[in-house]
């Protein structure tokens, strides 16, 4: 195998496709947990978006159900409209503040209605970003139609319906320095990056780029410093100019460059990170006129875990994940396990605005260029990984090929009760409570004054557990009980001091609980 210096970096994985390629995959249908959604209209999402004033505003109502479907808007705020067929509310809105509005879709069978926040203030990313990067499944060969191939698959698996916003682009499609401020343009893959932007705000999407602070970036193109005052680059500098900063930055020049063409997320690439670049770009993006998520990547100090809470929307907390369980001894990759149970120590940095990353999904079809494979976790091990990371409050960045998505991938990543503990608006990381034998428990608060339970099991062989700790997690009272991924109510907990919770959980499986307070008990 080869191993690319790119590959090498700590960069991102996973993704999803949405043509069904069901022979290309081993059969996981009997696996699908989660039920068919409603034909009719149902919001999902979160209950909360953020904006700066003045900011282009572009969020897309996310709702399930048969179309055609009528959306409309109670209380929007001045400057801002919603297209009735799309859903789509765009705009922007000059006054700061907190405005409350009711979202509402209709369609020949029902409607349904959606209280929703407006916050109109100097934090965005006021839940975990939801989307796609390209690194996982092209590589160095993304091209911008292969973007856009992807995007459209984003929209027809319906994953759109569900909260996935962001279409990234990774490293490799820099070309050279041009222009009265050198700001950096895209080569000869990407000839109409402007226009590229523009066909995804009218899909409903948000469109990403990359960058390093570096002379050369991973993928040994262009970075954001240079030896001389022009930018001037070439291939045979590469080698030499690697992994080092140069005398000159194009933080601003191209911060302004990427706002003009509709860039809404950066991912920011280079190990080790330091305050001062990162610094430098988040005041680069906020001047821009436009907001831009800014995620910082890769392998951040926990040292300096203030430092990335004040300059970035996320940051990575590990080097690069594999589509592995576990991957212990190489050093440049590491397996869901090792990276997801090893967050604890990070989960009061995150909140609001501000997420740890513990990189990208690993589920679909992935292989970072044109030989791709689908992903070597077994379904259990996908469920427990992508609860994970929703209990963490991480960014859910897919890898994968869009256009390759099988009937199981679609399902778990459209759950939407699950997806809906990952952008709780409390904005909580989900921390280790309890561990019975093989299992971890997880309990992450929600903001209805509930609690999202997960357990996790570490063994590879099948486990039986009684939980009775309700009390020393907090359950005060009797609580009622869904399990999230079958979305079904389970017997009432009314004693926390005597009664127990009672499962079965599959090898690297996991199994996911909403404890809601019974009231007046």
């Amino acid at each position: 195998m080869t191993i690319t210096l790119k590959t090498l970096s700590c960069t991102s994985l996973i993704l999803l496709s949405a043509v069904l390629h069901a022979a290309d995959f081993t059969d996981s249908s009997n696996a699908i947990l989660t039920p068919p959604a409603p034909v009719t209209p149902r919001i999902n999402g979160p209950n909360v978006f953020g904006v700066r004033p003045h900011s282009p505003f572009l969020y897309t109502i996310p709702a399930t159900g048969n179309r055609p479907m009528e959306f409309s808007v109670e209380n929007l705020p001045s400057g801002l409209a919603v297209d009735a067929a799309s859903g789509q509310i765009n705009g922007s809105i000059k006054q700061r503040g907190e405005y409350q509005v009711v979202l509402r879709a209709k369609n020949a069978v029902g409607t349904n209605e959606k209280k929703f926040r407006i916050v109109v203030s100097e934090t965005i990313a006021l839940t975990p970003p939801m989307g796609w990067n390209s690194w996982n499944c092209w590589a160095e060969s993304v091209d911008q139609q292969k973007v856009l191939r992807s995007a459209k698959a984003m929209v027809s698996s319906g994953l759109i319906n569900h909260g996935w916003t962001y279409m990234n682009i990774d490293d490799t499609w820099q070309g050279k320095r041009t222009g009265e401020n050198y700001a950096l343009q895209a080569n000869e893959k990407f000839p109409g990056l402007k226009g590229m932007c523009a066909e995804l705000h009218a899909m409903g999407l948000k469109a990403g780029i990359y960058s390093s602070p570096w002379i050369t970036s991973y993928g040994l193109r262009p970075g954001e410093s240079s030896t001389n005052p022009y930018g001037a680059w070439s291939q045979a500098m590469s080698n030499k100019q690697h992994q080092v900063f140069g005398k000159y930055s194009f933080a601003k020049a191209d911060a302004h460059q990427w706002a003009d063409w509709g860039i809404d997320y950066l991912k920011y690439d280079w190990a080790p990170m330091d305050v001062a670049h990162a610094a430098e770009m988040s005041r680069a993006l906020r001047d821009s006129g436009r907001d831009i998520i800014f995620s910082l990547s890769n392998t951040a100090e926990f040292e300096q875990a203030k430092d990335w809470q004040r300059w970035g929307n996320c940051w990575r907390t590990t080097c690069d994940i594999r589509d592995k369980w576990s991957s212990p001894g190489e050093f440049w990759q590491y397996g869901v396990s090792e990276i997801g149970f090893s967050q604890d120590r990070w989960a009061t940095y995150a909140g609001p605005g501000h997420w740890n990353d513990p990189d990208m999904l690993v589920v679909g079809y992935v292989g970072w260029g044109e030989s791709l494979h689908p992903s070597s976790l077994t379904p259990d091990e996908q469920y427990a990984h992508f609860t994970l990371w929703c209990m963490l409050a991480a960014p859910l960045i897919l890898g994968c090929d869009l256009e390759r998505l099988d009937a199981f991938t679609i399902s778990l990543l459209s759950n939407d009760e699950v997806i809906a503990v990952n952008q709780d608006a409390l904005g909580k990381e989900a921390t280790r409570v309890a561990t019975v034998g093989s299992v971890d428990v997880y309990l992450k608060p929600l903001e209805d004054g509930s609690k999202a339970l997960g357990f996790f099991n570490r063994d590879s062989t099948e486990q039986q557990i009684n939980f009775d700790k309700l009390k020393f997690i907090g359950c005060s009272t009797g609580q009622h009980v869904r399990d999230l991924w079958q979305q079904k109510d389970l017997a009432d907990i009314k004693n926390v001091e005597t009664d127990k919770l009672t499962m079965v959980i599959h090898g690297h499986g996991v199994q996911l609980y909403k404890l809601t307070p019974i009231k007046n008990q």
